[in-house]
């Protein structure tokens, strides 16, 4: 009796055994069949997104003016005619004073190393008054020359030999000042409406991407800032355009400045030595230069 239930016990036990060995297998190989299915599925091609969902386009200034209207369109255009303006005044003018500079030096030093007028004049006739400094030479010994032959023979050259010849130096450096500030105009107006006409295009792009906003169904962070950036770049534009011409134009006026007072020093000398015959610019005993007063000077002639 005891020996059969020993036998049943050792059967069960058995039996019990190989139930667990096979669940085990089983575990195992539902784990490994999951990990290749992992594997399967990462190595699987991506799908391709659904039809009719497209990327939204990276914000930019392209962009800005692809979907802006025809105003924005024509702001940007007359910035970008602005721009190219200011550029072109800013380059003809560098160049125009580096030659006016070397022509003008190289006149005065013939000028002051001439031996009389006579030479003075032949070396215009033959170069051309192609500057301010000899322009202003050439007509300041014509008027002298011509009033002292024929005299006044109409109202404008009334007076004595040195009031005409003050009034055709006066009238010279008008007309040299009026071509060395031409194109400042420009320049000063460019730089000061352009940062106004950016700030324009800001405003009028800030208030259509509000408004596509305000129909759209969701509003999230991406959707305002996108837009709102985008419209910024008009006021960056403006002031790009604005600070190359402002400080061009403050540069210009400085030259202009420095280059009239020289012209204006030149023509005092001058006027001296064509009513006196003596320049004003004497050296005193230590070889210094000494400026003479053209009224002490022309008494001294005397």
């Amino acid at each position: 009796m005891f020996d059969f239930i020993d036998l049943a016990l050792h059967t069960l036990g058995q039996v019990g055994d190989a139930a667990t060995q096979a669940a085990t297998d089983g575990a195992g190989q539902a784990a490994a069949a999951a990990v290749d299915a992992g594997q399967a599925v990462t190595n699987a091609p991506a799908l391709p997104p659904p039809a009719g969902t497209e990327a939204a386009p990276p914000p930019g200034f392209l962009h800005f003016i692809a979907q802006s209207d025809i105003v924005g369109k024509s702001l940007f255009a007359i910035l970008i005619v602005m721009s190219l303006i200011s550029w072109y005044l800013i380059l003809v003018k560098m160049i125009m004073r580096v030659r006016l500079k070397r022509r003008s030096e190289q006149f005065l030093k013939e000028f002051w190393a001439a031996s009389s007028l006579e030479q003075v004049e032949n070396e215009i006739a033959t170069h051309g008054a192609n500057e301010p400094f000899a322009h202003l030479a050439s007509h300041a010994i014509h008027a002298r020359n011509h009033h002292v032959k024929y005299g006044a023979m109409r109202l404008e050259e009334k007076g004595s030999t040195g009031a005409f010849v003050t009034r055709t130096i006066r009238k010279v450096i008008d007309e040299e000042t009026a071509k060395l500030e031409n194109g400042l105009t420009m320049l000063a107006s460019i730089g000061s409406t352009s940062p106004f006409v950016g700030l324009f295009g800001t405003v009028w792009g800030v208030y259509h991407a509000l408004v596509g906003i305000g129909l759209s169904d969701g509003v999230t962070i991406n959707r305002i800032a996108g837009p709102v950036g985008e419209a910024l770049i008009m006021t960056g534009l403006g002031l790009a355009v604005a600070i190359p011409a402002v400080l061009a134009y403050n540069g210009f006026v400085r030259s202009n400045r420095v280059y009239l007072a020289k012209l204006d020093a030149f023509a005092h000398d001058l006027f001296t030595f064509l009513t006196t015959g003596q320049q004003v610019n004497e050296r005193n005993g230590n070889g210094k230069v000494r400026r003479m007063n053209p009224v002490a000077a022309a008494s001294g002639d005397e």
